[in-house]
């Protein structure tokens, strides 16, 4: 085991601003100089009808995991393929109709050469990811994808951290590139990531809302007798007020309502101390812009409307905090 002593003379903020002043300049470089098969390496990606497969070993392996991930999760279906395990069996996996990705800094990687050998003998289309251009992985590949000769962020210069930094970084810039072309919108994305915060805030306000039964609606003209026991029964703080014919949202009244009216309260009807045009949301709004209308009018409850205005349901600040939206 290798035993390492403190040297008392590196200044640990000042190796941290080189590192990440290295590794910005190195994009910054790829930036302006986006590999030329580019474009072609996405419409590749765009036309197959299989799936992209990434692959890699070590560090480029981790990043390779990584890209694949960010592919699935933004509308392309990818997968990530062990190099060593693709020896053994796994590289049944890989299809006619799929795309290869490969990952390898040198372009020289030993544990690739079975999975180069496959592709090539059934004509699968291959981008490689390299900063070598004169590598095998660069000859073989159908779209050759090169990464700017940037120095490693390591005092050594051996450990990979900028080439890892590009690489992944470049994943990135292919999955959007795709997302995009492919008009992947909020609403697919919540389709992939329904779980957690992201996913909550992703969500319809349909998916949260009470409806039916639950709805604490009163007519126009309904006394304050049967007003109250709405407000009270349904336990909103709130009772929606309906038009006699239409049944569309009149206003709503509330607690304030109810103390802003308390002279001669109960001879009134619930249209007559209403807050009319009340603030409200449609059932296909987004639970985080609803929560955001919430916090700009300082309220904690809206009524739901559909096309025709008509109350459809309820949502109050408790349903999107138990969703994890707030």
């Amino acid at each position: 085991m290798i035993k390492l002593v403190r040297d008392p003379d590196v200044q640990i903020l000042a190796a941290a601003r080189r590192v990440l002043t290295t590794e910005a300049e190195a994009l910054q470089m790829l930036a302006d100089t986006i590999p030329i098969e580019f474009e072609r390496a996405v419409e590749a990606m765009l036309d197959a009808p299989g799936r992209i497969i990434v692959s890699g070993i070590g560090k480029s392996g981790h990043i390779g995991r990584k890209i694949a991930s960010t592919l699935a999760s933004t509308g392309t279906p990818a997968i990530f393929l062990h190099a060593a395990e693709a020896s053994h069996g796994d590289l049944g996996m890989i299809t006619r109709d799929d795309v290869c990705l490969l990952l390898s800094n040198s372009g020289e990687t030993a544990e690739l050469k079975d999975i180069l050998a496959y592709i090539r003998r059934f004509e699968i289309p291959l981008i490689a990811i390299s900063a070598r251009s004169n590598s095998a992985l660069m000859r073989a590949a159908d779209y050759g994808l090169l990464l700017p000769n940037a120095p490693e962020a390591c005092s050594n210069g051996l450990a990979p951290t900028t080439s890892t930094t590009l690489m992944l970084a470049l994943g990135d810039a292919l999955a959007i590139a795709l997302m995009e072309a492919r008009g992947f919108a909020a609403e697919n994305f919540h389709q992939l990531h329904p779980g957690g915060r992201l996913g909550a805030q992703l969500s319809r306000v349909a998916e949260i809302m009470h409806g039916g039964e639950e709805l604490p609606i009163v007519p126009f003209d309904a006394g304050m007798a049967e007003t109250l026991l709405a407000m009270t029964a349904r336990g909103f703080g709130m009772a929606i007020v309906t038009e006699p014919e239409s049944g569309k949202l009149a206003g709503v009244v509330t607690d304030g309502d109810l103390r802003r009216n308390m002279a001669g309260l109960m001879d009134r009807t619930a249209g007559a101390i209403a807050t009319r045009t009340p603030v409200s949301v449609k059932p296909e709004t987004l639970a985080a812009e609803a929560l955001a209308l919430m916090n700009r009018h300082a309220i904690s409850v809206l009524p739901v409307v559909n096309e025709s205005g008509v109350p459809v349901g309820v949502l109050h600040v408790h349903d999107l905090l138990r969703a994890g939206v707030a």
